[in-house]
């Protein structure tokens, strides 16, 4: 019933309410696009978040993982050896790899190392570690998380960028820039590169678009929104003006705007004296 009054005040309103419409439509627009007026061009803004992963198994030249001859020691020691691993591949020297690979400006990539030593097995299971789709909430970046298994020499690689395609590249530059950085380190040492960490990809990244049409969703919450309180405050001013012209309609039928009633003469004002008539004279 309060919803049909209303309505019918906005109807009357029409005009206020075609403005507050414009300006919704407006904002609307605003929220997915830069909208410029010198020079005036509207751009789209970047606003979809792709995300992909790919996980490394850290092994020797001479593969531990499938001789039965290694140990728990063993294990042990590639486990350790994979989160260092980890943490160079985060490195200021080795973003700088992969942003050839990814195709990238390495200043636009971050990077996030393992943070796995001593922590309780229970904050790291799948399911409990950060995901691809947390890593950040910006859409313009490029940003890699990487963490390390605490009990496999396994690590895994999440990456974010602004499209599908840059994602995955990113998420498969981080293993190929990490080889590149090693071969170039083991050149400057002498080391022979037969006797190299060994990185094995399990298979390539593969990504895809987690936030999937937000740029409608803002739009359509801009628009509701500012339609909403633009209405409210059409309203609120109607009442107001209306109750302002009652208010002086009201004052001016009290004789609010009378002038005031003549009031008896002031001393030393000479009062005028009626003409007197024939029985006075007499």
């Amino acid at each position: 019933m309060q919803l049909g009054r209303h309505l019918r005040e906005l109807w009357r309103l029409r005009i206020g309410v075609g403005i507050v419409f414009l300006l919704a439509l407006f904002v609307a627009l605003s929220s997915i696009d830069r909208v410029s007026l010198f020079p005036p061009g509207v751009k789209g803004r970047q606003l979809e978040i792709a995300a992909a992963s790919t996980r490394v198994l850290i092994d020797s030249p001479r593969s531990q993982i499938i001789d039965l001859r290694t140990d728990t020691y063993d294990l042990t020691s590639l486990t350790s050896r994979a989160d260092l691993i980890g943490n160079v591949m985060a490195s200021a020297p080795v973003r700088e790899y992969i942003a050839r690979r990814a195709a990238v400006d390495p200043l636009r990539i971050q990077a996030v190392s393992p943070i796995t030593a001593n922590v309780p097995r229970s904050l790291v299971e799948p399911g409990s570690e950060k995901r691809a789709s947390d890593i950040l909430r910006s859409t313009d970046q490029y940003r890699l998380d990487i963490q390390a298994s605490p009990s496999v020499p396994i690590l895994s690689i999440s990456s974010q960028a602004p499209n599908k395609e840059a994602a995955e590249r990113l998420a498969n530059g981080a293993v190929d820039g990490l080889r590149d950085y090693l071969r170039a380190l083991a050149v400057r040492q002498g080391t022979d590169p037969n006797k190299l960490v060994r990185l094995e990809q399990l298979g390539r990244a593969r990504g895809g678009v987690i936030n999937q049409g937000i740029g409608l969703q803002i739009a359509l919450l801009a628009f509701i929104f500012v339609f909403a309180l633009g209405c409210c405050a059409v309203l609120f001013l109607a009442r107001v003006h209306r109750g302002w012209s009652t208010a002086a309609d009201t004052e001016h039928e009290d004789g609010g705007d009378a002038p005031p009633p003549a009031g008896p003469a002031r001393r030393g004002e000479h009062a005028v004296l009626a003409p007197a008539s024939g029985r006075d004279l007499a």
